[in-house]
């Protein structure tokens, strides 16, 4: 990047003061800063640009290898799951080969003899039957309403004697 020392700046200064004249001058000077500013802010957006664009290709490149070793897991599960089953498959046959007599195990027999357990059913509610969990007594002492009483009849029940 181009250097600039305090003299060079000193003399680009006295340089535009001469020039643009003193009254122009704050002026111009604003109107660059706006400027560079500008020209900076495009500069980084430019720079924070290229680094997303990296990250993402990198992020990708992590993807694909993740993707690359759950595939690989994956296809070695099943396999051994394959071999797991056939191994059992054979070791079945060979151990059940030799208990049919008839052609019908006796192991089969024995399940048809075994019940299948009860089916639940859930404790009756009377729903009639309303369960109070304060005593009667408790909310005759406190003043607790037991009884539904409709808006008129409260009214006429709390009314002045007078104005009955």
């Amino acid at each position: 990047m181009i250097d600039f020392g305090f003299d060079k700046l000193a003399l680009i200064g006295a340089v535009a003061l001469i020039v643009i004249g003193p009254e122009k001058l704050p002026k111009v000077a604003r109107t660059v800063g706006h400027l560079f500013g500008k020209a900076q802010r495009y500069v980084a957006d430019v720079k924070a640009e290229v680094n997303r664009s990296i990250e993402l290709d990198e992020l990708k490149k992590m993807k694909t290898q993740f993707e690359d070793a759950a595939r690989d897991v994956q296809s070695s599960v099943e396999q051994n799951v394959r071999e797991a089953s056939q191994s059992f498959e054979s070791d079945w046959r060979e151990a059940t080969a030799g208990l049919s007599s008839d052609g019908v195990s006796s192991t089969s027999s024995s399940y048809e003899s075994i019940r299948p357990p009860p089916s639940y059913t859930p404790p009756r509610k009377n729903w009639r039957l309303k369960r109070g969990a304060t005593p009667q007594w408790y909310k005759q002492r406190h003043g607790v309403r037991t009884k539904a009483q409709s808006g008129a009849a409260r009214v006429a029940r709390f009314r002045p004697p007078g104005l009955r």
